[in-house]
């Protein structure tokens, strides 16, 4: 599967972090176990059709069978034994996948905050008193912990190449861990449709060497415009195909402000409100 946003590719058989890695071998395992019921029975169903076609005189017909023990068995075990491997596979992989587990990597893990807005991705970098607009930058082979809410409607966060796809919600924060092995450009995008501007809600994701980014974060910190509730409420404002942009954090609570309703959600999630779109509402209902 690949895809084209922004210019950039995006192909989940082409992971960049061990998430995405894991992802595709819990993928190409569960198609192999289910092709291993599905090429035979095609097989089966040709051989049964060309043996008994009418013209071959050495097909034989039993008009009084009603039961056989082996065919049973072998219409139950293969199916059930499907099941039991395919389980097993989502079982094992849902727990060792568990986007709140932590990752090992080269360093401390980097703690990125993402609001999911009316249709924007908003990135805060506490520890870098940073933040930025539908550009995400991250250093390669870091861990990366992200805490991850809305201000409007449900919505879902995924980097394909990355892995886990994981949905933002109002009112509560959402965990997810991941990595970049290398560094390259990649895509993100939502996931969940949110509304008019869903189509544009896509986001450019560079992973750089610890070192440059270490030089994008002073660089981000000297930002003319600054990020704290006024400058929020300006970007909470419901617009699409935003352009990416920078900031200085002024703020440090702002994240936990957005969360704890202390800054009221946007239009989108407020059903009902004067002023509020019908599509909103209507997306606020899902």
């Amino acid at each position: 599967m690949r895809l084209q946003l922004s210019g950039w590719a995006m192909n989940i058989l082409d992971p960049q972090g061990p998430i995405g890695a894991a992802e595709k071998t819990i993928l190409i395992d569960s198609l192999a176990i289910m092709l291993a019921i599905v090429v035979p029975t095609i097989i089966a169903i040709f051989a049964f059709a060309f043996w008994f076609r009418a013209s071959n005189t050495r097909a034989f017909h039993w008009p009084n069978w009603e039961y056989s023990g082996r065919i049973e068995l072998v219409v139950w075990a293969i199916p059930a034994l499907t099941v039991i491997l395919l389980s097993g596979v989502a079982w094992i992989g849902a727990h060792q996948l568990d986007p709140a587990k932590p990752i090992e990597g080269s360093d401390k893990p980097l703690t990125i905050q993402v609001v999911s807005l009316d249709w924007k991705w908003l990135f805060i970098y506490p520890d870098q008193k940073i933040a930025t607009i539908n550009a995400l930058t991250v250093p390669a082979g870091v861990p990366l912990r992200f805490e991850l809410t809305s201000a409007s409607v449900m919505n879902a966060f995924f980097i394909p190449q990355f892995g886990s796809m994981i949905y933002t919600m109002n009112g509560m924060t959402s965990r997810l861990n991941l990595r970049a092995d290398t560094p390259g450009m990649f895509q993100g995008l939502s996931a969940h449709f949110s509304g008019d501007g869903f189509s544009d809600m896509h986001f450019d994701v560079r992973a750089v060497p610890p070192e440059q980014f270490s030089k994008w974060v002073d660089d981000t910190s000297r930002a003319v415009k600054s990020l704290d509730e006024a400058s929020y409420g300006e970007i909470a404002k419901p617009s699409t195909k935003s352009e990416p942009a920078v900031y200085r954090l002024t703020d440090p609570d702002l994240f936990n402000a957005i969360v704890t309703q202390k800054l009221p959600p946007s239009l989108g999630a407020q059903s009902g409100v004067k002023g509020a779109s019908p599509t909103a509402r209507v997306a606020d209902a899902r």
